[in-house]
């Protein structure tokens, strides 16, 4: 069965191009030209996303977010193709959640092969269930209602946060580095 890719750009000879390519390369491909278009085109057949920034309607950034926020959809990686160039939007967009950030232009070559590993990745981390809730001591999250109680006080927590405290608590006596922090 072909793998699907999701691409995302609102220059449509980019997605025709790299199309023909990534469907060379033996992918299934589909084609949204802004965010909003992007959202709705995800199913649960999409394997990967490649995304750009700079789009009417919707940018890819604020895409990102929502796609992290789909159900099914936390751990697809999202790749971000973009004329963006500076470190300070690399670092918004992995922070985001994306698993890779690409300057145009790129080589199709180059693309695919990112895809292709980005996908590697994705096969090779364990498939678990994760935990709805998870209690360690007097701390409790709860991953449906995003909550975190601690000795019986409810605590507010920014979504990244929450991301990071449920992580580590579903990882319990692991130390992890930066680098698989941010990638995770």
């Amino acid at each position: 069965m072909k793998q699907k890719v999701l691409l995302v750009d609102d220059e449509k000879d980019i997605v025709e191009f790299l199309t023909y390519n990534l469907e060379a390369a033996g992918f299934e491909v589909a084609a949204a030209y802004d965010g909003e278009e992007a959202l709705a085109k995800i199913d649960d057949k999409t394997d990967l996303i490649v995304l750009d920034i700079m789009m009417p309607k919707l940018d890819g950034f604020e895409t990102c977010k929502r796609i992290r926020a789909m159900k099914n959809h936390e751990r697809t990686p999202v790749i971000f193709l973009t004329a963006k160039a500076s470190e300070t939007d690399e670092v918004s967009g992995l922070e985001l959640g994306a698993s890779d950030y690409v300057r145009k232009p790129i080589s199709p070559k180059k693309l695919v092969a990112r895809v292709k590993s980005n996908l590697r990745n994705v096969e090779a981390a364990p498939k678990r269930k994760k935990p709805r809730v998870i209690e360690r001591g007097s701390l409790v999250i709860d991953r449906d209602k995003y909550s975190v109680t601690i000795a019986g006080v409810e605590k507010p927590f920014p979504r990244k946060e929450f991301e990071l405290l449920y992580y580590l608590a579903d990882n319990p006596g692991i130390v992890f580095n930066r680098e698989t922090l941010l990638k995770d």
